[in-house]
């Protein structure tokens, strides 16, 4: 398995973020990487550098791939807000949203705060300096790890971070900015017609879901907490099965807070057997390590070896397959749940 890791993913570190109305210690931050890191080290497997983005040949070949699933105006506020933010008056260093539209809210702001609200849609996206070349990197080991597959490798794990499933079509949210899982779709669909993601994180992907769910080309379907107890509470409900011709595309299959590892496996079970029908030619794994019991953000109650079963699960597709890296957060468990997956997988 090919193993692709930009170190400029580092840039973006935000040290802080508010939960609950308080403001506590971000757990999404390079600490995670380095934890990934050492575990595919330990493993043997070689971590490929994406193409640096100073090759600007490379850099707009993935922003034009971003614009397929991006709006311009959000990729473009990625790029600018920093520098537009920190020359209001009184402007923190940080772009943190104080404001955001609700009801029938259709007037585009031109104003940083009114930008920051509308597409910053929690508070746990602050930007920096830096933010946005760490989250283009994250980007860019997505797309290098689906480039490899669309060249023959049979899988490639693409470490990502900040993740990127809860980002929409022009909304950052839950850590997310750019959509990496859906990115990685978007690459093999360079070379097949049929791709599937399946959302094995612990919160639903509903950024993946909002950009797929007019298009019958790309299959997503997520388990995950109980989203109407659960982050990102607005969606994620089996009702939600697409529209147009996307209809019966998208499939959710919601678990019970604090289930285990069996009513997972027989879950996600159940949700390959719904896929089937749609006869993916290849696939994107949307890996989430948070469903472990000890994660911070713990909502499930995985052990350590579920993982390996769930690696297992899923390398018996026999589908060329991209696996990229969405939530699990520092914990003595992180890097075993990781190692676990892969061992699983390459089992299987």
């Amino acid at each position: 398995m090919h193993c692709y890791y930009a170190e400029d993913q580092a840039l973006h570190a935000p040290a802080t973020m508010l939960m609950r109305g308080q403001v506590i210690d971000s757990p999404e931050g390079p600490l995670r990487a380095d934890i990934l890191c050492q575990v595919l080290q330990q493993q043997g497997r070689s971590i490929q550098e994406p193409p640096r983005l100073q090759d600007s040949e490379w850099r707009e070949q993935l922003l034009s791939r971003l614009s397929l699933i991006h709006t311009p105006r959000y990729l473009e506020f990625l790029q600018t807000i920093y520098a537009r933010w920190t020359a209001l008056p009184g402007a923190s260093e940080r772009v943190t949203p104080n404001t955001h539209p609700t009801g029938l809210a259709s007037q585009y702001p031109s104003h940083p705060v009114g930008l920051a609200g509308w597409h910053l849609s929690d508070m746990a996206t602050p930007m920096t300096a830096d933010s946005f070349s760490g989250i283009l990197a994250s980007a860019a080991s997505a797309a290098a790890a689906a480039e490899s597959v669309n060249a023959g490798s049979q899988a490639a794990y693409a470490l990502c971070r900040p993740p990127g499933h809860h980002a929409g079509p022009e909304s950052a949210g839950g850590f997310c900015f750019l959509n990496n899982s859906a990115l990685a779709a978007t690459v093999l669909r360079e070379r097949y017609e049929r791709v599937a993601i399946i959302d094995v994180d612990l919160h639903h992907g509903n950024g993946t879901q909002d950009i797929f769910y007019h298009r019958a080309d790309v299959w997503t379907g997520s388990l995950h907490a109980d989203t109407t107890e659960f982050y990102p509470f607005f969606w994620g409900g089996p009702n939600e099965q697409g529209t147009g011709d996307g209809m019966g595309y998208n499939v959710n299959m919601p678990l019970p807070l604090g289930a285990g590892g069996q009513a997972f496996m027989e879950t996600l079970q159940r949700l390959l057997v719904s896929m089937q029908s749609f006869q993916p030619q290849a696939v994107v794994v949307a890996l989430g390590l948070d469903a472990h019991k000890d994660d911070p953000l713990a909502g499930l109650a995985l052990e350590t070896d579920d993982f390996q079963t769930i690696g297992q699960l899923l390398s018996a597709l026999q589908l060329p397959t991209v696996v990229v890296q969405e939530g699990g957060y520092p914990t003595a468990s992180l890097g075993h749940n990781l190692a676990a997956f892969l061992s699983g997988f390459t089992q299987g």
